[in-house]
């Protein structure tokens, strides 16, 4: 079914998904979950009222109970589920994509993902081919709960005095609205601040340019020393500087240090992606001595990472943020607590948020590329042989496609899970280096399409 993807359910309403899908899939959740109960939040879509009344149906004519969180981040549902010992939870979004789309995140106990290899695969046999037969002896109930207050008391506590900052936040029409002016004020610069599931100021994906362009703009007119930018659900957050700029996600990972290590001086190792920035690392390892592990993309294997390993925090270049001090799940409005309450330190410093990323890294950037290739393997085995007859690299990891580390460049290319696209992403020390790199791998890749 297309709706089944790596990490979740996801799909457009009416199309890849729909009524019966929605009470198919909370009918035979309690297959793959064995419990009596169920956590259910959703976002504002303006399908997921009907979503979440398919799913409670599917999930009581299992004899299954649903304790419903109603209007939600995916955040507050990992947090809810680990804090209050659940043995399963359902999210009903679609993150960033479009209005139209809907979808479900799926976590099992602590708050762990359940991806298509620890369970949608077998989920999406059972709704495509069983029948559902109501259990009539014992239909279960669905009861309202509201943990809005607990969850708010928790990220409080990351929370610092920030009245020496100008913050620019672009709420994007999602769920974020719910939290985020309870724990910051009114003293923002808000924008797309109220909830609405046709997302009028811009779709809710805040790595698309399109979409920054109002939160780049409310940073410059106010002259703000940082802009906020959630995405539909507020499990991702990115930044702007005071100069306007997007900073890539992946640097916020190595200035979150200054947080953990220097701050609270914690213990623990920093997960990665494999796209990430090698100046982490560098950033890390030279103020506090951390290590840094690189694993694959996606919710379904970092969080499960992050506690096989008991790192302390970790991060992707999508944006997302994992915290073991929040279940090792991630969580938008907690990396924005923490992001702000460090840049009010720096700023009584004298310090911009932009000479800290400067600080950071030193290496120019590709930003990840596109190819459109069916021959996706044969393309990557070709970029891989390329570079590793001319010179062998310092560190090969053949996960998520591959990454060749070299001493003053690095390159990842990677298959799309969905669609005939391989993904590429590389750093050099230099602009020329940069582009070398850039124009042998588009020549390569050519021979493919």
């Amino acid at each position: 079914m297309k709706a089944f993807k790596a990490y979740d359910i996801r799909g457009v309403w009416g199309i890849d998904l729909n009524e019966e899908i929605a009470y198919r899939i909370g009918y035979f959740l309690p297959d793959i979950l064995k419990t009596n109960t169920f956590l259910v939040g959703r976002d504002m879509r303006l399908s997921s009222d009907t979503v979440f009344a398919q799913l409670t149906k599917g999930l009581n004519d299992r004899g299954v109970d649903v304790d419903n969180i109603g209007l939600s981040t995916t955040p507050l549902i990992y947090w809810s589920t680990a804090k209050f010992g659940y043995e399963a939870s359902v999210m009903i979004t679609a993150s960033h994509n479009p209005s139209n789309h809907n979808g479900f995140k799926i976590s099992a106990k602590d708050a762990k993902p359940v991806g298509y290899d620890t369970g949608l695969n077998k989920l999406e046999k059972l709704v495509e081919s069983n029948i559902a037969t109501p259990i009539a002896e014992k239909r279960g109930v669905s009861r309202d709960i509201n943990v809005y207050s607990q969850y708010i008391d928790f990220q409080r506590q990351f929370f610092k005095n920030t009245n020496n900052l100008r913050i620019g936040i672009d709420c994007s029409n999602g769920a974020a609205c719910l939290f985020i002016k309870e724990l910051l004020g009114d003293t923002p610069y808000y924008i797309n601040d109220v909830l609405d599931g046709n997302f009028p100021g811009h779709e809710p994906n805040p790595l698309e340019a399109e979409n920054q362009i109002q939160i780049k703009e409310t940073v410059l007119k106010n002259k703000c020393d940082i802009g906020l930018l959630f995405d539909g659900d507020a499990d991702r957050i990115t930044f702007i500087d005071e100069k306007g700029q997007f900073i890539s996600p992946d640097l916020i990972i190595a200035f979150l240090g200054n947080y953990f290590f220097g701050e609270k001086h914690q213990k623990g190792i920093v997960l990665q992606d494999i796209r990430s920035s090698r100046a982490i690392q560098e950033y890390l390892g030279r103020l506090y001595g951390s290590k840094v592990e690189t694993w694959r993309v996606g919710r379904a294997y970092a969080a499960l990472k992050l506690r096989e390993l008991d790192g302390c925090f970790g991060g992707e270049l999508a944006g997302h943020y994992y915290f073991r001090d929040f279940y090792y799940s991630d969580s938008g409005i907690m990396a924005a607590m923490l992001v702000l309450r460090l840049l009010s330190e720096f700023k009584s410093e004298g310090r911009t948020m932009s000479q800290i990323i400067n600080e950071i890294t030193n290496y120019h950037n590709s930003g990840e590329i596109n190819f459109t290739i069916e021959k996706k393997q044969d393309a990557m085995n070709a970029v891989r042989d390329h570079f590793m007859n001319l010179e062998k690299p310092e560190q090969f990891l053949d996960f998520d496609g591959y990454r060749l580390d070299y001493q003053d460049w690095w390159l990842n290319i990677r298959p799309s899970n969905t669609e005939p696209y391989l993904r590429f992403l590389a750093e050099a020390k230099s602009e020329k280096k940069l582009q070398e790199i850039i124009g042998t791998v588009t020549n390569i890749t050519n021979e493919y399409k």
